[in-house]
């Protein structure tokens, strides 16, 4: 499986981030008001991952994956790959939207009184956005195994 590529989350943010602020131009007055903890929940999900991350890369250090004991399966860290991939995208799709949200809310901060009160709703999700992107590339990124040591009797290649 290849790693998560940043260009393709870039590409999804821009993506959702374009959208958003074609719907929400076109549609804002009919919306109901942004409270500041919409998007709260990621940065719950960017901690658990964040925390399963070093959980993860501390016994890959120790060489503690496998069947057993005090070992982490794994299938364990193949589903914590899986969590980090689908939680990349969650994260860049997020974030694009936030920040279509803002890209129409900050001109309009001098003209819209509800636009002033959405705007710290929409940072709040926009950092949730990035702090999950964040998180699952660095679980995804704990999740590799490591190289296989040289053979000390073998020269260096």
């Amino acid at each position: 499986m290849k790693p998560t590529r940043v260009r393709d989350l870039l590409a999804l943010a821009l993506l959702a981030a374009v959208i958003t602020w074609l719907l929400v131009r076109t549609l804002y007055g009919s919306l109901p008001a942004i409270p500041v903890y919409a998007g709260a929940s990621l940065y719950v999900a960017a901690v658990i991952e964040a925390i399963l991350a070093f959980v993860i890369r501390s016994r890959v250090g120790k060489d503690e994956i496998g069947e057993g004991p005090g070992r982490i399966h794994p299938i364990t860290v193949a589903r914590s790959v899986a969590l980090a991939k689908a939680s990349a995208l969650v994260g860049a799709a997020s974030t694009g939207v936030w920040i279509g949200f803002l890209v129409y809310l900050l001109p309009e901060r001098a003209q819209i009184r509800a636009a002033v009160e959405d705007t710290s709703g929409a940072v709040v999700g926009a950092v949730a956005g990035v702090a999950l992107v964040a998180a699952a590339l660095w679980l995804e990124y704990c999740c590799k195994a490591p190289e296989d040591p040289e053979d000390p009797g073998e020269p260096a290649a």
